[in-house]
């Protein structure tokens, strides 16, 4: 089901939106060489509770963690344990926030300290491409103008689109109607309405697009093992210009003059 959201529901996911965005800062501070992606879970899920906050993911569909941590060639919903961050990996840090009966999802891939030029263009590439995406997120277009934007971008660039994951509509439940693919045709797909609340997430590959699935039945990877970016906001479908609900403002205060930086070229 597609659910249109009033103002008021768009307001209180908009304070879901604010914790997440602040444990997102939180876990950033402890985004270095040398810690567990266990210990960022912990740092994320004390946050989260710390504010009234539930975490979004630990539980759903028996998913084990408050955080999916996807280091390098992990695309997403890595789970969290005795892996330690060493210099030269990528992570994304997904994470969602249930506040007062609604969700927030959003993600991001951070570099962890001194990142080779090729793989800092590819998360610059993936970021950018999140935003083109957003730019679509407008009353009376389609889901496939969203998809396409973020795919002609990044192929331009020799990088690849996951097909088997995709955004989503969120709201009362962490995952709602519509899918929003990161591809597509322009013109094609489910009308845009106002009040419709998106996760819009590219998932982009360095290599193949091709992913594997791993024996836990959660980890996706890429096939031939290069490494993969994903970044997410929700959003908001309104009328002339999207409306970003989710922020990174808190974590680039955290990596700001710093290697884990991500500009948007």
């Amino acid at each position: 089901m597609i659910y249109l959201k009033t103002e008021e529901e768009i307001s209180l996911i908009k304070d879901s939106a604010q914790v997440l965005g602040k444990a997102h800062g939180e876990v950033a501070t402890w985004v270095k060489p040398g810690i567990t992606t266990k210990k960022l879970d912990i740092v994320a899920e004390e946050y989260i509770r710390d504010f009234g906050g539930i975490p979004s993911f630990k539980g759903f569909n028996k998913f084990p963690a408050s955080l999916c941590i996807s280091v390098n060639e992990v695309v997403v919903h890595g789970i969290p344990g005795g892996y330690v961050l060493k210099d030269g990996d990528i992570v994304s840090i997904d994470c969602g926030v249930k506040l007062n009966g609604f969700h927030s999802d959003s993600a991001y891939t951070y570099p962890v300290g001194e990142v080779s030029a090729e793989v800092m263009d590819l998360l610059s590439a993936t970021k950018k491409s999140l935003y083109k995406g957003i730019d679509q997120a407008i009353d009376g277009q389609r889901i496939g103008d969203i998809g396409h934007s973020i795919q002609s971008f990044v192929e331009e660039r020799g990088y690849t689109v996951v097909r088997e994951l995709v955004g989503h509509g969120v709201g009362k439940d962490l995952h709602e109607g519509p899918e929003v693919p990161n591809y597509g045709k322009r013109g094609k797909g489910i009308r845009l309405r106002e009040g419709m609340v998106l996760a819009i997430e590219p998932m982009i590959n360095l290599g193949s697009k091709s992913v594997m699935q791993e024996r836990d039945g959660w980890t996706i990877r890429t096939s031939d093992r290069k490494y993969s970016a994903h970044f997410e906001h929700t959003v908001v479908v309104r009328k002339g210009r999207p409306e970003i609900l989710t922020t990174f403002d808190y974590i680039e205060k955290v990596t700001a003059n710093t290697s884990l930086m991500v500009e948007v070229k």
